[in-house]
């Protein structure tokens, strides 16, 4: 019995390697950012609170805590890192972004621990544990919904998605598809008239918990690219991974963020689904104004470098860590002290 207790751990051991590559101190959680805002005047009426009980009276009016974002950290007790990891999510999805991939595999947030981090994962204003405020009286619009063969095709998995039907995906993609639908389960509502709000929150987050490392996806650049705008002494390196959006450098003093060095990364297909070359114009135009006004601005291109079919999810993708690893050691080359 002893014999079979002793090779059951060995095997549990070497199933589960990262759980003995740090030690946590702490996980916890905040909200951050948002403020309180007062209804009045709107018609009250009776809910029926669960199958069973009785009517109660729902009073509308009140004072109400919104537009706050919700962050969640985990804390190693010896972290390799002076500086912790802030991974932040792109439209339409939150925090789980970083968490376990569709395919059930560990996604960026355990390869970040693992590789010494303190780790802090938020959902922005509007998305998850952030929770939502009244539309139109806080919120001026109402929310959107991405439908599945949106996703598909605007991240870049496919060609063409029938719904109901087939689904075509790129030759050599990289994207889990067996999973998509898994990952579909993610996606979350969203607003398009919440930026500043969300900006705010962000901003209120680098105070607190930085000096830190910024990694943005997606909808994320924009608001990584301004928080380090309006902190540069406190993000002290910012990866932006497939941004969507970034300052006009006509507007904005790209000279702050000449001590900020900046990576830009970008996936596979990016010529095949012509949005993304509209995308991608604006991100690079702030690179380039980055880079000009002496800043350091290293973009890598996937493909270029010989690392194929990455989509616009890449950190959801087969090789994931290859590109958490090139990631990593980007970082390490920047020289970065607290």
């Amino acid at each position: 019995m002893r014999t079979i207790a002793i090779a059951l751990a060995a095997i549990l051991a070497a199933a589960t390697p990262a759980a003995a590559d740090y030690l946590v101190k702490e996980v916890g959680s905040f909200h951050i950012g948002g403020h309180t805002e007062t209804l009045n005047g709107l018609p009250s009426k009776e809910i029926v609170f669960s199958p069973g009980a009785p009517p109660i009276k729902v009073d509308p009016n009140g004072e109400f805590e919104v537009e706050q974002m919700y962050v969640q950290f985990v804390k190693q007790a010896a972290p390799k890192s002076k500086l912790p990891l802030l991974l932040w999510h792109g439209g339409g999805l939150s925090g789980v972004t970083w968490e376990t991939k569709p395919d059930g595999k560990p996604g960026w947030q355990q390869f970040f621990l693992n590789a010494g981090y303190d780790v802090y994962v938020s959902d922005a204003v509007e998305r998850g544990r952030a929770s939502w405020a009244r539309y139109p009286e806080i919120f001026k619009s109402e929310p959107f919904f991405r439908p599945k063969k949106e996703a598909w095709e605007l991240f870049r998995i496919g060609p063409a998605y029938e719904v109901g039907g087939k689904r075509e995906a790129f030759e050599g993609e990289q994207f889990p598809i067996e999973a998509f639908d898994q990952f579909a389960k993610q996606g979350i509502p969203r607003w398009a008239t919440n930026d500043a709000a969300t900006q705010k929150a962000y901003d209120a987050l680098v105070q607190k918990v930085c000096p830190c490392i910024i990694i943005v996806h997606s909808q994320g650049g924009n608001f990584g690219f301004t928080a380090a705008l309006n902190a540069p002494d406190k993000v002290k390196a910012l990866i932006a991974v497939e941004p969507s959006g970034a300052p006009d450098p006509a507007k904005a003093d790209a000279a702050r963020l000449k001590g900020v060095p900046h990576l830009i990364v970008w996936g596979d297909f990016i010529d095949k689904v012509p949005v993304w070359s509209k995308l991608v114009v604006n991100p690079t135009k702030w690179g380039q104004a980055v880079a000009s006004a002496g800043g350091k601005v290293d973009t890598f291109e996937l493909p270029k470098m010989g690392i194929k079919g990455n989509t616009h999810m890449l950190m959801m993708d087969s090789n994931s860590d290859d590109v958490a690893k090139l990631v990593n050691d980007w970082i390490g080359k920047q020289g970065l002290e607290n």
